[in-house]
């Protein structure tokens, strides 16, 4: 059974930090809307911080996160960004505090080796959603998600089906990420076991056959056998050779799976789009595929 951090009411304290790259400008956007929620905004050290293309060195973005981790009276604490730069610092972090005063975890993308390693070591839930330096570009139904998932209203998704889908129902934890992160934290103290979940991939940027490359190692380390099914998010801004890779990211996931009995839905509307939609990572979760329609519910405990 994971934990389930309290929900945020108006009052309480969120603290932003920047535990990989440096923000390229300031985040008003952000600050605004979260205060707008009666939310009261912590900025760390690492907001204005810089070195190199890091928000600040390792030393102090560990310590910086650290800080409100031991601090129980911030409720939650949002990434304001990814980048790079997060896996360098995870292992100097106590995450300890965690179990006897457990608070959301927000963000995506670098941020996924946080998701993966506190489900992993604390059953802790967490929140893949925007980041305060995505605000000013963000779908008004993904901010909306965002608010759902932090205070505590319903989270559902239905949306009409593809052709490229594959049927069927599956009930699992809900896990996952950034598909280079996962990949970058196979075998450590950071990994998931996917058996029995319904795996959640994105990606932004890459090389077709990388993703090939990365889908076909997750498959090899026998991750992708026996899942309850695969929610596939955006792929955006994918790269390829001159001489073309000669597949789409379906294309290559499907054959990758085809041999496996769970629902698999692309296009989910979440990764590095306007619209990404806030999902609650730990949490057990019905995954629904038929011709019509695709629904995630989260199962009620």
């Amino acid at each position: 059974m994971s934990i389930k951090p309290p929900y945020l009411k108006k009052g309480d304290k969120i603290a932003i930090t920047c535990p990989a790259k440096k923000l390229p400008k300031p985040m008003t956007d952000a600050i605004n809307l979260l205060e707008s929620w009666g939310l009261e905004v912590v900025l760390g050290d690492t907001i204005e911080a810089s070195y190199h293309q890091f928000s600040g060195n390792d030393e102090l973005r560990a310590k910086d996160m650290q800080r409100f981790v031991d601090d129980d009276s911030v409720k939650a604490i949002i990434a304001a960004r990814g980048g790079y730069g997060t896996i360098r610092i995870i292992d100097h972090i106590n995450f300890d505090r965690l179990k006897e005063n457990p608070k959301w975890v927000l963000g995506f993308s670098d941020i996924t080796i946080l998701h993966t390693h506190l489900y992993n070591n604390y059953a802790l839930q967490t929140i893949h959603g925007q980041m305060p330096v995505n605000i000013p570009d963000a779908s008004a139904k993904s901010i909306q998600t965002l608010y759902k998932a932090l205070f505590g209203e319903e989270l559902a998704y239905q949306l009409p089906t593809q052709s490229i889908n594959r049927t069927g129902e599956g009930k699992g934890v809900l896990v996952g990420g950034n598909l280079s992160l996962l990949v970058a934290v196979s075998g450590s103290v950071s990994d998931l076991d996917y058996s029995g979940k319904i795996l959640f991939i994105e990606d932004v940027g890459e090389y077709l056959y990388s993703i090939d490359r990365m889908v076909r190692s997750l498959d090899r380390a026998d991750k992708l056998k026996n899942l309850a099914g695969l929610v596939v998010g955006g792929f955006t801004d994918m790269k390829d050779n001159d001489i073309p890779f000669g597949q789409t990211v379906p294309e290559i996931i499907n054959e990758v799976v085809k041999n496996y009995n769970y629902p698999v839905c692309f296009d989910f509307p979440a990764g590095h789009i306007p619209n990404n939609c806030s999902l609650i990572l730990g949490r057990e979760a019905i995954l629904n595929i038929d011709e019509q329609q695709v629904s995630l519910n989260y199962v009620s405990h």
